[in-house]
């Protein structure tokens, strides 16, 4: 008698969500609308400028012209996969950073963020933390099961990003690719769509005007708010 295998559940009435379409995103603090490169190259460029350490771990950069960074937009804007958006600050209300849909694998439900280049003006704002936070929801209301993150896995500001967004660490790919001649090990990292109502709410209790004192510090880190969600930590940032 042949015993039947372990197989995985039946997703029931699955069907295939939309790809990126490009609607804009609105929060209080962060709104996104697709790259273009008329519209943003320039302050982009801006916020970018004297700061070449934002490329490191990106395929592309640093730029050293305005002329040259609006030509790499130019080719970017209005792609499919990857998918980017530019980011306004709505406390500057300039645009400070980009930030990308990509490996769109509708069939599967799977979807990646990435390609994201904030600016120091941008980094570690409330801005910030909301814009990543609006991709991740677009995708689980449009039907994703499933959010990757993934970085190069020296990238250990990466690492922790994506790990206090919420995403749970699902191991390293050895050699993996080669970025601008190097080696790159790449860490991964997931949300799916089971996880994503409490670290909703986890975003929205952190997101809220109360969690914020006079200064415009965190009075809650979202780090504290989003642990008890995460399946797994990276033993990368354990200490």
């Amino acid at each position: 008698m042949t015993q039947q295998r372990p197989l995985g559940p039946i997703v029931e009435n699955w069907t295939p969500p939309p790809a990126p379409t490009g609607v804009p995103l609105q929060g209080a603090f962060a709104y996104l609308e697709p790259l273009n490169a008329e519209a943003h190259a320039a302050l982009l460029f801006r916020a970018f400028a004297g700061h070449d350490s934002v490329w490191d771990y990106l395929p592309y950069g640093p730029f050293s012209s305005a002329a040259q960074y609006h030509r790499w937009a130019r080719e970017h804007a209005g792609q499919n996969d990857p998918f980017f958006y530019a980011i306004r600050n709505e406390a500057s209300g300039t645009w400070e950073g980009v930030a990308s849909f990509l490996r769109v694998d509708p069939a599967a439900g799977s979807i990646e963020i990435g390609h994201i280049n904030l600016s120091p003006a941008l980094q570690q704002t409330p801005a910030a933390t909301q814009a990543l936070y609006l991709m991740m929801d677009w995708a689980f209301d449009a039907g994703y099961r499933r959010v990757e993150w993934k970085c190069n896995a020296l990238n250990l500001p990466s690492r922790r990003a994506g790990q206090r967004l919420g995403f749970s660490y699902e191991g390293v790919f050895r050699q993996a690719t080669i970025t601008k001649g190097r080696n790159r090990d790449t860490a991964w990292f997931a949300v799916i769509d089971a996880e994503w109502p409490a670290l909703k709410e986890a975003f929205a209790a952190w997101l809220a005007p109360s969690n914020f004192d006079a200064s415009g510090r965190q009075i809650e880190s979202l780090s504290d708010l989003t642990r008890l969600v995460r399946v797994a930590s990276d033993p990368a940032l354990t200490s």
